[in-house]
């Protein structure tokens, strides 16, 4: 007589991945510090909500950004003409539009057909031109804010009160911008979770060649990415320009958007290889950024040694993952 056994088939829990929790345990000790400073220095008018929100609100244009730059880097590439493309979208948005509400779409368009035509163009150049990333968007930005500076030399036209709703607006009782951004990144993380688009970005930036074996056009892929990337730092621009009322050809490179959000990307746990990475961490590495820059001010730290200080933290996260990344590898 066969016997049946009953025993229940053993479940393997999954060890507990701490480069997967990362972004988020490193999130939460900027809390953490970013509390205890207000608590100690007896400034605790800054964890109201409101000024929780403003702490947000400060990175907005960064966030918006690194969603983009996430692309770029998920493919293995990378872009450095964001800044500049933020400085142009802006200058041509408040030109265009010139205080006049009828000229807002038209505006928001040609700055999208700008961004779009910027991508394309990068992404060409990497991958037709086999040009590296780094040197092929260094030299676009270069071309960008060449042709910036030899138009403008400070602030150009002007945003109307109703475009000034994007920085200013408030929705639900929260500002439309905050609103607009995670918008924004739930939608990035829909693509690249739940579409065939976001899985072959993860595929040509893990392995290319088995992409391409595969049958997925990685030309396509990294352009697409570079659009993306390239359309993001557009609406950063748009944002910027309806913050500060106007467009201005230095507001990109002097907010060091191009090195930053790269940086933001990195901090969240997209490895600069490509392949592997998400979009909330880049939301988690935003948040990071904006809180540490709160701590360093609450706590009054020089403007020099606080710059210093953030690239300590950037070098240790990068060193960090890349550390995480070779063992995995091993």
């Amino acid at each position: 007589m066969n016997t049946i056994s009953l025993d229940k088939p053993l479940i393997k829990r999954r060890p507990f991945s701490f480069e997967k929790w990362a972004p988020a345990l490193l999130l939460l000790t900027a809390i953490i510090l970013y509390v205890v400073a207000c608590i100690v220095t007896g400034q605790t008018q800054y964890l109201t909500l409101d000024n929780l929100l403003a702490v947000v609100g400060r990175s907005i244009a960064l966030g918006i950004t690194a969603i983009g730059q996430t692309f770029a880097i998920l493919v293995a590439s990378i872009d450095l003409s964001v800044a500049s493309l933020i400085s142009a979208s802006a200058v041509l948005s408040s030109v265009v539009m010139n205080g006049n509400p009828d000229m807002v779409v038209p505006a928001i368009v040609l700055a999208l057909i700008l961004g779009a035509v910027v991508g394309l163009l990068n992404g060409l150049v990497i991958t037709q031109l086999k040009v590296n990333p780094l040197i092929a968007t260094l030299g676009m930005s270069l071309i960008i804010q060449g042709v910036l500076s030899a138009f403008v030399s400070n602030f150009a036209g002007s945003v109307p009160e109703e475009f000034q709703f994007f920085a200013y607006g408030s929705v639900f009782g929260l500002p439309f911008g905050t609103v607009f951004f995670f918008g924004l990144a739930f939608l990035a993380f829909f693509i690249l979770r739940y579409t065939r688009f976001g899985s072959q970005i993860y595929a040509v930036g893990g392995n290319p060649d088995a992409a391409r074996f595969a049958g997925i056009s990685t030309t396509k892929m990294i352009v697409s990415a570079h659009i993306i990337c390239s359309i993001c730092a557009v609406i950063a621009g748009l944002y910027l320009a309806s913050r500060l009322r106007s467009g201005a050809p230095w507001i990109g490179s002097d907010g060091l958007y191009d090195l930053e959000s790269i940086a933001v990307v990195v901090i969240g746990g997209t490895i600069l290889a490509g392949g592997r990475g998400g979009i909330w961490g880049t939301v988690a590495g935003m948040l990071i950024f904006s809180l540490v820059d709160s701590f360093f001010n609450i706590i009054e730290i020089d403007a020099f040694v606080k710059q210093v200080l953030r690239g300590v933290i950037i070098v240790a996260a990068v060193a960090f993952y890349s550390v995480k990344s070779r063992r995995a590898v091993a």
